[in-house]
């Protein structure tokens, strides 16, 4: 199947800015991802207690940074997002929470100029399973690996694969079955197809393998549930 394209995802974004602006309702679909949210944001507090600036790659309506600024108020901000509806949603919402500087960016991460060695925090929720072939992963976490200030942090939330194609199917089966108790049969073929056609996930190991060959120089697991993950690395 061909995968979507990123006019493609950009579209689909920019039609559902309310939904993904809900703490509680945006992310059903997404197994455990309050926990995860809590636990990336809390663990870069305690890696980076002294934070001066964030990094929201795939921002969405802005919950990752409104989350961490929970934690760390008054951080400056810099939102990327495919969705310009998106980016103008997070920077109202997260202009509110701050009286840092917020920033935002419409376009790909992959392509966005920013300045090495300027961010304290990078985090990544539900965004990187859009990278495709292996070099646009290295590349990716290259780039964001530069981006980060020695001692900073990249925190990831994200679907995730299994290596072993067996556990893969298991954990991919427990998940459909988890979507069909909540929206029955044709809510989980709905979200099923939906990744099939927009998303290309790796593995927890894959990424961490990643992390530690693009240089960092711790890597952590924080949280893993069936094909769901939060995770992170330290420059």
């Amino acid at each position: 199947m061909k995968k979507s394209t990123i006019e493609e995802i950009k579209e689909r974004f920019d039609n559902d800015v309310e939904r993904f602006s809900n703490l509680e309702t945006g992310q059903v679909a997404t197994i455990d991802a309050t926990i995860s949210l809590e636990l990336i944001t809390e663990a870069s507090k305690r890696i980076v207690p002294n934070a001066a600036t964030i990094l929201d790659v795939g921002c969405g309506a802005g919950n990752y940074t409104v989350k961490m600024l929970s934690k760390l108020p008054d951080l400056n901000c810099t939102l990327v997002d495919l969705s310009l509806p998106m980016l103008d949603r997070a920077f109202e919402r997260v202009s509110k929470e701050t009286n840092g500087k917020v920033e935002i960016k419409q376009g790909d991460i992959r392509e966005i100029d920013l300045e090495e060695n300027s961010f304290d925090i990078i985090l990544a929720g539900a965004v990187l399973h859009h990278l495709r072939d292996d070099n646009d992963w290295e590349t990716t976490f290259t780039k964001l690996f530069k981006l980060l200030k020695p001692g900073g942090c990249l925190m990831i939330s994200d679907l995730i694969t299994q290596d072993t194609e067996l556990l893969n199917e298991y954990t991919w089966q427990r998940y459909g079955e988890y979507l069909e108790g909540i929206g029955g049969a044709e809510y989980r073929q709905k979200v099923l197809d939906y990744i099939e056609k927009e998303d290309s996930p790796r593995s927890m190991n894959y990424q961490l393998d990643l992390m530690k060959k693009v240089g960092f120089s711790k890597v952590e697991i924080l949280h893993k549930n069936m094909c769901f993950g939060a995770f992170g690395g330290i420059k």
